[in-house]
């Protein structure tokens, strides 16, 4: 039985003489009232990461898991299974074939989308559009179209939309951030940042492979507007390996940390970037690189005197390094690994005074609330996610600004879009701001 404002809002939408249909709907949520969140993609990041983070907080924040939707009949059983079994799931819970199915229905408020890479800017538009808030995993967007189109469907919507680059909820990336932006740490002159790991079985799933039926899902809908092509169950479980389904280390991994450049830069994209590399150890088949490297410039549009560079590196066969993000200015650096703001590398007295110059150096200390934060490259119920997870809860309350906006998607993926091309392509790719898209130099 509907609410009393579920009946106001049809009759004021009948006294306007528009219709009223579960596409179109959006409930009008109460303080008090239960938030009814439906899952669009059972993935294993959603297993081990977003339903552990959404449930730390669901009973405070009044927030529930009401129904799944997924193409393949095994990942709507394995939803359902799960969830109740750790009685995370409505009593009412549902299973719905697409997300037509699910977006059609009136008991759902609100969804999370953590399906293949390159579909999460489509199946957010599909989300808004018909009234629903969001937390979309990243990337946002394999594609400038789809990037667009999402971004342009978010905005006119105005609904709640927060992108899965967790590090904008941590405590010490907001200290980083506030450091820079206060000006003590002084320009931004470079950022090194690497995600290594050695993992011959990363994004693969042998047995799956071995195991799923294409009649026990849909292909075609799977495709979306990617070309048409035979089915390939390497494709549907292995996307991250072949493009365009996947850019692979750009998208999974480059994201999250060019997203803190951009966040404590104010720069929205690079002004260029050229990159490199290869499978040459994991030969398994894959297209999408088990080595990358890409050298990005950020600056003013008008002003090139004015700048740093980005050195980005990965590999998935030696992980030495690790995961690592190291800003530097004249005065030192700052080692988001550490957490500590470091005089390392500063302008000492000797070479200052020679130039007739004072030296430059920052103060040794620890990034305010800078709890260790993991930022490794294995998922799970990191406390990252928790917050972020947390954050977007509370704007569907507010109906305030998530800390990871759309707007931050979009330009994450122009960022990955622009090093894939120049991957692709061994062209330099070049931002233009009069025409608003990449061009090859």
């Amino acid at each position: 039985m509907e609410n009393r404002r579920e009946f106001i809002k049809k009759s004021a939408l009948a006294g306007l003489g528009m219709s009223f249909s579960a596409s179109s709907y959006a409930r009008i949520l109460g303080a008090n009232e239960r938030v009814r969140v439906g899952i669009i993609g059972f993935s294993d990041r959603f297993r081990q990461s977003l339903a552990p983070a959404f449930m730390n907080h669901a009973k405070n924040q009044n927030f529930a898991f009401v129904g799944v939707s997924d193409i393949w009949s095994r990942r709507r059983d394995e939803a359902e299974q799960y969830l109740k079994g750790k009685n995370w799931a409505d009593s009412n819970f549902f299973k719905s074939r697409n997300n037509d199915e699910l977006l059609d229905r009136k008991d759902v408020d609100a969804v999370i989308i953590s399906t293949a890479d390159f579909q999460h800017a489509l199946h957010c538009v599909d989300a808004v559009e018909s009234g629903r808030d969001v937390y979309v995993e990243k990337p946002f967007a394999e594609s400038m179209e789809d990037a667009r189109k999402a971004l342009k469907a978010v905005e006119k919507s105005k609904r709640i939309v927060q992108v899965g680059s967790q590090r904008r909820s941590a405590p010490n990336y907001h200290s980083a951030n506030e450091f820079i932006r206060s000006g003590k740490f002084g320009d931004i002159s470079m950022v090194e940042m690497t995600w290594n790991v050695n993992q011959p079985g990363r994004w693969r799933r042998a047995k799956l492979v071995s195991e799923i039926r294409k009649e026990d899902t849909d292909w075609n809908r799977y495709l979306l507007n990617r070309p048409k092509v035979e089915w390939d169950p390497r494709k549907y479980l292995e996307f991250r390996l072949f493009y365009p389904y996947s850019s692979g280390i750009p998208g999974q991994w480059m994201s999250h940390q060019i997203d803190t450049v951009h966040w404590f830069s104010g720069f929205d994209h690079p002004r260029s970037v050229v990159a490199n590399g290869g499978v040459y150890v994991w030969k398994d088949g894959r297209v999408n690189a088990d080595t990358f490297t890409a050298v990005f410039d950020y600056g003013p549009d008008n002003d090139k005197s004015k700048g740093f560079q980005v050195l980005y590196s990965s590999r998935m066969h030696n992980e030495a390094g690790g995961t690592k993000e190291y800003y530097y200015s004249n005065g030192g650096m700052i080692n988001l690994d550490t957490n500590k703001i470091t005089p390392e590398g500063g302008l000492q007295a000797g070479p200052a005074k020679d130039m007739g110059m004072q030296a430059n150096l920052l103060p040794e200390m620890t990034l305010p609330n800078a709890a260790r934060m993991e930022t490794g490259a294995n998922t799970g119920a990191d406390p990252m996610t928790s917050l972020h997870m947390l954050n977007w809860m509370e704007c569907v309350r507010s109906r305030k600004e998530p800390n990871a906006p759309a707007r931050a998607g979009f330009n994450h993926s122009i960022a990955n879009i622009m090093a894939t091309t120049a991957l692709q392509t061994g062209k330099r790719v070049a931002w233009d701001a009069g025409k608003n898209d990449m061009i090859l130099s």
